[in-house]
This record gives structure tokens, sequence and C-alpha cells, in this order.
């Protein structure tokens, strides 16, 4: 039987109620659970990173992240009140049955604490190895509010103390006086395989502390916890884990080019008559471009939210295949490359706005072309140096053409 002696486990299911999507919500420009992968990719102590999930586009979204998705969860293991026990037994399981590996060490990395010490998973799993006799480390933070001071209210409208201990009116006490009260954060646990098997516990009895900087201290429940990261994200002035793109700048055989419509073919301006025509400005060296993919087999397709005929009227020309008036993107994206039999990482998509941003963060490639809009840039695995209506498509196919070799002279609409 082989064994990986540590492998870390990113619990990922899709059907988060509090936030919909949560695990693969961009923050800080990329998806959540980015954040976990990366952490358990850049710890050296960690052999194997895989993302527990019901979820096919998670799934595919973790593994471009750099994440091994060997199996998917079974949904009744994916509600919203699975504790983590059976999620964790059914993984060791599956690696038992279908790869014949049992680690030793499992460490959970919770996407809801993405801010985390570029140490904290080495760290935990060093104190683990340590000792023998300890089951699980677990990461704490000291505790902001002392459950000493905590009470229960009762049915007859009475209180008493969460604590029953033997200090009297312990409640009554200063602060200092007090033992000092730690809360589980959730960026890392660490936990023997045999504790989990064998006890049937993600614990265990003797449970070793990880005590995490404070300054550390997220946890993602509601869309208050989102901007509150969001902003500790943006200005924390600690080392932080910050995911790197495992992704291919562009796939090695992509199948299909999908472009927004204005500000991508367009420069994002339009006339306007006085009786309400529009006109826009293209660039004609697009076709030419367009004719070369074409002849080297890859599909493409205009997607854009826009009603305008002018649409229409521009990739009729161009010969290309088109929907406009589209409200959801990422949906009609999806019901698309389900229909063609194209998996999400053979697709580039070319956007400018922020409404292209979650068709880019689903795909292979998501391309921005130069002038796009702060957040569109960011997120993009490649930034065009041209702008849109002003050489970027054009500049897209010739990069794809190259790749592909000496292209065939073509002659196209224009």
């Amino acid at each position: 039987m082989n064994v990986a002696s540590t492998i870390a486990v990113v619990p990922a299911r899709g059907g988060s109620k509090s936030i919909p999507r949560k695990n693969i919500r961009p923050l800080g420009g990329v998806p959540l659970l980015a954040y976990s992968i990366e952490a358990g990719l850049g710890a050296r102590l960690v052999d194997r990173v895989i993302v527990s999930t019901d979820d096919e586009e998670i799934a595919e979204i973790a593994r471009a992240w750099g994440a091994d998705v060997p199996f998917l969860r079974p949904a009744a293991l994916a509600t919203h009140d699975t504790p983590d026990l059976p999620v964790f037994e059914h993984a060791l399981a599956w690696l038992e049955a279908n790869e014949r590996a049992v680690p030793e060490i499992v460490v959970q990395l919770r996407p809801t604490s993405p801010l985390r010490p570029p140490d904290c998973v080495d760290a935990a799993i060093e104190l683990l190895r340590g000792d023998d006799t300890v089951d699980c480390v677990r990461g704490v933070m000291p505790a902001t509010q002392n459950p000493y001071k905590m009470w229960r209210v009762h049915a007859d409208g009475m209180m008493t103390p969460l604590l029953d201990v033997d200090t009297a009116e312990a409640y009554n006490r200063p602060r200092q006086e007090l033992p000092q009260a730690y809360w589980q954060t959730g960026h890392v646990d660490a936990v023997r395989t045999r504790v989990i098997r064998e006890q049937a516990s993600m614990s265990g009895s003797r449970i070793r502390p990880l005590v995490v900087d404070p300054a550390y201290a997220c946890d993602i429940d509601t869309d208050a916890d989102w901007r509150r990261t969001e902003w500790m994200l943006e200005h924390i002035d600690r080392p932080v884990v910050r995911p790197r793109d495992h992704r291919r700048r562009i796939p090695e055989a992509p199948r299909l080019v999908v472009f927004d419509f204005d500000g991508v073919m367009t420069d994002n301006r339009v006339w306007v008559g006085e009786h309400g025509h529009e006109q826009v400005a293209c660039n004609r060296s697009d076709g030419l471009g367009l004719a070369m993919l074409r002849g080297l087999g890859l599909d493409l397709f205009v997607l854009s939210t826009e009603t305008n005929p002018v649409v229409g009227a521009r990739c009729r020309k161009l010969a290309l295949p088109y929907e406009q008036g589209v409200a959801d993107k990422p949906a009609r994206l999806r019901h698309l490359l389900l229909e063609r039999g194209i998996p999400l990482a053979d697709v580039i998509y070319v956007g400018n706005d922020i409404n292209d941003l979650d068709c880019m963060r689903l795909v292979g490639c998501g391309v921005a072309v130069a002038d796009a809009h702060p957040d569109v840039r960011r997120a993009a695995d490649l930034v065009l140096t041209c702008a849109g209506g002003n050489g970027a498509v054009r500049e897209l196919c010739d990069r794809l053409a190259s790749r592909a070799g000496p292209a065939p002279t073509f002659s196209s609409a224009r």
C-alpha cells in the first residue's frame, strides 16, 4: 500500500447558503478556495493537496489552481449541516480503495479562513510530528471575549453563567484574573489519520494549539465578513499566503475563443444619430485574423449583452456565430460548452468590463484588452497590448496563429 505522509484537504461544497457559490467567489481577484489550495501547495511538508467537493464547476476551478480532485463527494455529504468527520472519512476511504494510498497525517484547510501566515501549515505539521502522543494540532487565537463572562438565558427569562467553575462569581472578577481563553480559527487543523479512523474524531483527546497572530483573524460566513476580509487582504501588514496562478496562460490546444463585443471588437464608443440609430467603430484587421483562426480549426463565438442590431451586423460580416442580449453570460457560456462538449480548460474568453469577470474566471484563459477595467486586467491571465477596437482582436489572433506554426494565406471579410 502506498503512503503519502501528509495530505491537505480543502472541503468546498457547492451549496453555500449564506453566500451563494462562496467557495469560488473572487476574493482579491481570485476564487476563495485558491487561498487554501495555495497554503497547501506552498507547504514543504504537504505531499498532496486535494479538494473535496460535490460540484463539477468547483472541481474544475480547483484543478486550474493546482489542486487534485480525484473524486466527487456524494451529495449526501455536502449538505449545510454535514459535519467534517464523514467528509474526511469518505476521502480516506476513497484513497485507500482507488489508489491504495493512506496518509499518516491529514491537514484540513477551510476556505472560509483564507488569510494565513506562510508558515502556519508547516508549523502545525511539525508540532504533530514532534510528539507521538498528540492526536491533533489546531489553529487558535486569543479570544477577544472571555467565556467566563458569558451567560445562558433560560425559558423563564433568567440567566446562569455559561461556565460552571469553582471560582465564585467568576463573571464578576477582573479580566486579568481569569484564565486566557482561545478561539479556534479554522486556519489549519492537522490530525493523525488513525484518530479519524479509530476514534471517529477530527481531533482526538490530546490537542495541541498552534497560536496564530490575531492579525490574521477572519472567518467568512456573511457578506459583512466578506467585506471585512477584502479590506484586511488589502491592508494587512503581515506576510500572507497569496495564490499563484497555476493555470496555463494560453491552453496548449485551445478549441474555442469567445469574444465580448463592445469594448473588445469596438473601441467602446458609440455614435448616436438624432433618430436613435447607433454606429460603432471596429478594426478592419480583425477579419483576416479571425479567418486565420478558423483555418487552424478553432471555433469562434461572440457573446454580448448588447441588444442593438449593430452586433449582429458586424458578426455576420465576419462570419462569426453570435448571441446578443444575453443577460446571464456565465450561465450561457456553461450551456454552450456543454452543448459542444468542450471543457472549460480549452476555452479562451476575451473581455473588457466587469460583466466579463465571471466568464473569464470560468475558462482556461481569460484575456483582457489593454484598456479594460482595472479589475478585469487584474483577473486576466493575459493582458493584450492593444486596446479594444484598436487591434486587440487581431493581436490575439496573431499570437494564437504563431503558436500553431506558419499560417496559410487567407482571404476574409473585413
